[in-house]
């Protein structure tokens, strides 16, 4: 069955982030969307062919990462938009944050400057899942570098056109409207109790 785009269409008239804005986002993650479903029918169709030992093979598999991957991260992306309640400072998310960083401040001013590192990417708050510990981590290209058995949490595009239509150059003020619209409820939802 192949994946379907997710409306996220709720999040219009979001703080900080335009129509333009969003409505090009949303169609670069239904691109992610479409080309995840066109390589894995290409795969399968070359397996099938017993064509698994080409370079037209390889390449596809390593494609299927980016696109995966920018699909997913995407979703969690947009999931973790639109809310306007500030995190629950009796909720397993602010105490473990508290356990990790020393507190929501330490956990924000470590988030804030790991997303304004020079670069493209995400910033992604992770857990461990094997000790349960959080950490905030940055990918240059999602198909690579993300830390084995850990749950993101809490994603933050940092790739241009996540800001650069509302904010140009000034990802700073992008990264604080990020923070004025966190759905802290679907962030603490991802959270594995250890």
């Amino acid at each position: 069955m192949p994946y379907a785009a997710k409306d996220y269409s709720k999040l219009l008239g979001m703080e900080g982030f335009s129509e333009t804005l969003l409505k090009n986002h949303f169609t670069l993650y239904q691109g992610y969307v479409t080309n995840t479903n066109k390589v894995i029918d290409i795969l399968d169709q070359m397996l099938k062919d017993n064509k698994t030992g080409t370079p037209e093979y390889a390449e596809l598999k390593r494609r299927f990462g980016w696109e995966f991957n920018g699909m997913r991260l995407h979703e969690y992306y947009f999931g973790n938009l639109g809310g306007k309640a500030a995190l629950d400072n009796n909720g397993p998310l602010f105490n473990r944050m508290k356990t990790d960083f020393g507190g929501y401040e330490s956990w924000e001013k470590d988030f804030k400057a790991t997303g304004a590192m020079r670069g493209i990417g995400w910033t992604i708050l992770y857990q461990d899942g094997a000790e349960g510990r959080l950490f905030n981590f940055w990918i240059n290209e999602h198909d690579v570098s993300h830390p084995a058995g850990a749950a993101p949490l809490l994603i933050m595009d940092v790739f241009e056109h996540a800001f650069m239509i509302d904010y140009g150059l000034k990802r700073a003020d992008y990264i604080e409207a990020f923070f004025k619209n966190i759905n802290w409820a679907a962030a603490e939802a991802r959270l594995i109790s250890k």
